[in-house]
This record gives C-alpha cells, structure tokens and sequence, in this order.
C-alpha cells in the first residue's frame, strides 16, 4: 500500500486528535469519529452493491456531511469519486456519466429527477444512492438504476480499508467547460495528498481552527477541503451550509464566531447588500476568495465594513489538485494570489516556451506533485496542456521580484483590437469603479475593421442608474484608447457559471451571434 492513501491519513489524523465536535450541520455537531464510522459503513455498503476499486462513483448533492462521508467511504473502498457541482445541465451530466463510465451515483431529494434522467444515456450506472436525511428506503418502478437510500448502502458493517497505490486513481473531475466541451482530470492519492499537505503547509494556514463552508463540497474545492483536513496540526470545527444564502452566513458567522470563511466574490458582492455593520463579526479574521477575480472596490468595501476581517486571494486550477498559490495569513499582498505553496514553482512564459522576468506578463506554468499526467480518455487536450511536466494553465499573469504571482486574465480571453492586446480584467475593474455598477464582465465582438471590438455588459446597483453612453465614458476617461469599450450594455444581471464565475463564454456566444453596431 502506497503512504499517501487518503484513507490511511483520515485515519491517522483521527488517532491524533481523537474524538470530538467536527462539522456543524443544520442544528447538530456531528464527531469526528461518528463520521469515520459512516464512512466505513458506507464503504463496505458500496462494495457490497459490486462497486470494484478503481470504478467511479458520481457525487453530486447539495451540501451536507454525506458528501464527506462519500469521499472517506469511496477511498476506503479503492472507489473513485467524480464530484460534480448540482448546477450542471443534464446534458453535462450525461456527458459526465458517459465519459467516466460511472458506475453509481451519489446524490440528494432535488436532484434525483435530473439524475435518473441524465442516467438514461449512460448505461455504466447501475445504482443511485440518494441521502434523504431520513433513513427510509427509497422506491421507484420502472427500467433504470437501482435506487437506494444513503442510510441502506450505509447500514453495512464496518469494512476494511482497501489497498492502494500513490498513483492509483483517487478522483475524476471535470473542467468547467467554460472554453469547450468539459474534460476529465484524473487525480491520484499523491496529487490529492500532497494538495492538502502544501496547503497546510502555507505559511499561516494552520492558525484558524473555525471555518464557516458555504461553497459547494460536491466539486474541487470539497476535495481541497477534505485533503487539507487530513493535514492540519488542531482540531478543526467546521460549520456548513446547505447553500449559501446571505441573510443565513450572517447568522451562522455570528452563533459560531467563526475565525474563517470561504467565499468566492459574486458571493462576497451578495454580503455587501447584508447589515454587516449591525453584526458581531469580532472573531472573523480570514475571508479565503478565489474560483475569479476579486474586484478591489469589493474588498475594500468588505474590509472597511466587517473591521479586523482580511480578504485573502488564492489561486489553483482543477489540473493542480486546486491549488498553486495562496496569500499567507498576515503577510498578504493586495492584488496577488500568494506566494507558490511548499513544493510548487511557477514559471511565467512566452508564446515561445521561454521564460521570462518579473513584472512581465506571459502564460502561468505550473510544476508541482499535484498537477495531472494527463486528461482522461483526450490526448490533444493533454499534448496542448502538459510539456516535459509543466502545466500551461491558460492564464496569464506575472511574478514580482518577491515571487508573489499575479493573475491577469484567461489567455483565451484575451481581446485583440487593431493589433492592441485588451484584457478584459483591466477593463472590469475600471467599470467597477462607477458608484452604480455592481459587475461587469468585457468580450470581444468580431469587427471587420480592427480584429475585435471590445464590448462591456454591466449590472447596476440596487436603486441607481446609469446609461450606457456615461459609462463608456466613465472608462475612456480611465483607459488607453485602444482599451476602452465602445459599447457598454446595461442587463438584469452577468450570467455567472457554475462555480460563480463570469460566463464569458456565454456572453462571447451571444454577442457573435449579433451584428450590433459598435460605437465611434
């Protein structure tokens, strides 16, 4: 058995601190030593279902402790998990099941419709386990897979822990898909170890022992979250939300004092509409934000309202086990994702492969023991992706002389006007300094004369106005002219995708579909 079996260092750490309150969960504490139990329940459940070491098991459910339960008890039976975000069109998820050859499906109530639906084209699934939160069975007629209550599969006794290899395979995610079809990231036992062991290893990162978790765990940043866990040198206590909804971190923020929080910024934006003022926000001291860009009026407003509270940018990718740099606690640098964790190095290179200086910007590369072998089942996406080693993220960015990186823009995002390189971030955020704009999100439009247009949609805050024409010149008064945007389109709100980022895929799609003019 290899030494970084996930399952083995569950274990190990719960030898080291014992039993005790781990995750707080819609009114109850769940021990630590209660959810271990489940997990090998749960394993020898899905091993008495026919589910093999080495198959794959699909997580897709609301949050709740089942979704850790799930991870232990796949590990523990050699199981791979492929988690997947609830909000993935059925078209994805079938794409997901087919791909992956998944031979079961671990879900919750909402979404069970949308499960059995997308099951019908992929014949691999032969079971859906389905947390109701109750116990009871649960029943349907009908062709399809079996269906089972996560209580049943769970009732199982305690089983053993399953060999495996560092490089067996431990998860299978998939990309986002926000520049073409979603890919699968196989991730092994080493990749998965050594992302939490860097992580805790991250100057800081162990100081904090209270997290409050309104981010889906059903994706890359619930196996951060688990594989971290496993490293840290206290005992963690863990408050979770179902969903995020902002009235209700507020609430849970102030009942649990909690130290620490995990937010990406659409969601952070939400808050700024909360009381926070009127709230006793005294012991939060690290707000971790990530998955996009954090505007700098955001933070600023956040920072100035919630006192004592520190915004922290990070950054990782699902190909680098999700994660490459963070800010250490106390030594951040504002407008930087950090500092490399132990154990990785980032080199910043040209269209040429070469490397190049600080405060020069180029493509993010990325070394690490986290980052993949290769895509599952797509050997041109790997051959594009992965060089003698190095991962070529598709980001751009740059190091400065202290070697804190900073993340510029999506390479494919990029905006060519009249020969000028546009990056829609700097064109963002320069919007986002108008007291009536609440998002912004910039693409370029083909146009026969220069290459591409730049064209801006933006949201407005709650009770204010703007029209377009001010704003276009809000940002020419603040950008070089080949930047600026020459149409600016006020909508309802900025299509976000599944992890909250900016849909510029959708938005490049709609806007090159069109022939709307652009203005002089």
């Amino acid at each position: 058995m290899g030494t970084k079996h996930l399952a083995r260092q569950a274990e190990r750490q719960l030898e080291r601190h014992g039993d005790g309150d781990s995750l707080f969960f819609e009114d109850r504490w769940f021990t630590r030593a209660e959810l271990a139990d489940q997990a090998a329940r749960f394993g020898a459940g899905l091993a008495g279902l026919g589910v093999r070491p080495g198959d794959r098991v699909v997580v897709l459910m609301a949050n709740c402790p089942e979704v850790l339960v799930t991870y232990n008890g796949a590990w523990r039976a050699g199981v791979v998990v492929t988690p997947l975000i609830f909000l993935v069109s059925e078209d994805e998820l079938r794409h997901a099941l087919a791909d992956s050859e998944a031979v079961a499906v671990v879900t919750t109530p909402e979404f069970l419709p949308k499960v059995l639906a997308a099951a019908n084209g992929a014949d691999s699934v032969r079971s859906v386990i389905v947390a109701t939160g109750a116990g009871e069975a649960i029943s349907a007629g009908g062709d399809g897979p079996q269906l089972l209550s996560f209580a049943e599969v769970a009732a199982a006794g305690p089983g053993t822990i399953v060999d495996a290899d560092d490089d067996d395979l431990a998860a299978l995610l998939y990309t986002g898909g926000t520049t073409g079809r979603s890919k699968g990231v196989p991730l092994t036992h080493a990749n998965l170890f050594w992302c939490g062991s860097s992580s805790h290893q991250a100057p800081g990162a162990d100081g904090l022992t209270s997290t409050l978790m309104p981010l889906p765990l059903a994706h890359a940043y619930g196996l951060l979250v688990t594989c971290v866990g496993m490293h840290a040198e206290s005992p963690q206590r863990s408050i979770l939300m179902r969903w995020f909804d902002p009235a209700g971190w507020l609430k849970l923020a102030q009942q649990h004092r909690a130290q620490r929080t995990t937010l990406v910024p659409s969601m952070i934006q939400m808050l700024l509409a909360q009381p926070l003022e009127e709230a006793d926000l005294s012991a939060l001291v690290a707000v971790s934000s990530g998955a996009a860009p954090l505007a700098a009026e955001v933070r600023e407003e956040f920072e100035r309202r919630v006192p004592g509270a520190e915004v922290y940018e990070g950054y990782g990718c699902t190909e680098s086990a999700s994660i490459i740099a963070a800010n250490p606690l106390g030594a951040r640098r504002v407008g930087s994702v950090g500092l490399p964790v132990p154990g990785c190095t980032v080199q910043i290179r040209d269209d040429a492969g070469e490397v190049l200086a600080p405060g020069q910007d180029g493509e993010i590369c990325v070394h690490s023991p986290g980052v993949l072998s290769g895509y599952w089942h797509a050997p041109d996406a790997t051959a594009a992706a992965l060089h003698e080693g190095w991962l070529y993220t598709g980001d751009i960015g740059h190091l400065d002389a202290d070697g804190y990186l900073y993340v510029v823009d999506r390479k494919k995002d990029l905006i060519l006007r009249g020969g000028f390189n546009v990056y829609p971030r700097d064109v963002e955020d320069v919007l986002l300094t108008h007291p009536a704009v609440a998002q912004a999100a910039v693409v370029g439009r083909p146009d026969p004369r220069l290459g591409e247009e730049v064209v801006a949609f933006v949201a407005l805050r709650p009770d204010t106005t703007a029209t377009p024409d001010e704003l276009v010149e809000h940002a020419r008064a603040h950008l070089a002219a080949t930047k600026y945007p020459r149409e600016v389109r006020v909508v309802p709100a900025i299509p976000l995708t599944s992890v909250g980022k900016l849909d510029r895929k959708q938005l490049r799609t709609q806007v090159r579909q069109e022939a709307g003019p652009a203005v002089s």
